[in-house]
């Protein structure tokens, strides 16, 4: 953790979960996640799945979007891409992806945006997303080995599913308060939470039925 105090990137991601974590349950819609044609963010898609169950918030779980679905996948994984056609009021559109939106991509953010909808962009650097989006979450290119744009992924899950209780404990570190049903030292526990993740640095999970 000691190397991601000061950077001043911890205190964004902590401000663009809760934004994240508000849009998503308190909106009427769905919390719809795409990637770009050649990265698909299913590392995020499961991991925020598994922060829903965990904080009994089924409304985080997200509907990833596909460029191109297998003729074999299930129901709720067969969810193509004009699905953001008529995404509107009362949704979230959230783009993750470490390559540049394309610009079918960014029209179709564009043309939800107008409708209604609220988009969130978690990115490496993306200009034209961060234009359409009304936030964004960019992973800065000085930040250290350890904050790989896979381990910012995992950061902005975790936290996503924490309460937000609005106060930061230590220095620039990611303490939110307790979440939804628990019990005391939440930020604590987010701490080594966070700790942990930054311990270990996977590869994104195979393909899952979550």
């Amino acid at each position: 953790m000691e190397l991601l105090a000061g950077t001043g990137w911890v205190n964004a991601a902590r401000g663009f979960a809760g934004g994240l974590r508000r849009s998503a349950v308190t909106s009427s819609g769905e919390l719809l996640l795409v990637g770009t044609p050649n990265f698909e963010p299913w590392h995020f898609a499961a991991h925020l799945s598994d922060e829903a169950e965990l904080a009994g918030l089924p409304e985080l779980a997200p509907v990833l979007v596909r460029w191109h679905v297998p003729v074999d996948a299930p129901t709720h994984l067969a969810v193509p891409l004009n699905r953001l056609e008529v995404a509107g009021r009362g949704e979230t559109l959230l783009v993750v992806t470490d390559e540049h939106a394309p610009g079918p991509l960014l029209e179709r953010a564009w043309d939800a945006r107008k409708a209604g909808a609220t988009v969130l962009a978690l990115d490496a650097g993306d200009d034209e997303l961060a234009g359409v989006a009304h936030d964004a979450l960019e992973l800065p290119g000085s930040a250290p080995d350890s904050l790989s744009f896979d381990t910012a992924q995992h950061i902005v899950s975790v936290a996503t599913g924490e309460a937000p209780a609005g106060t930061a404990v230590g220095s620039d570190l990611l303490l939110l308060g307790p979440a939804a049903g628990a019990t005391g030292r939440g930020g604590a526990r987010l701490r080594g939470r966070l700790a942990h993740l930054l311990d270990r640095l996977s590869g994104p999970p195979p393909e899952r039925d979550w």
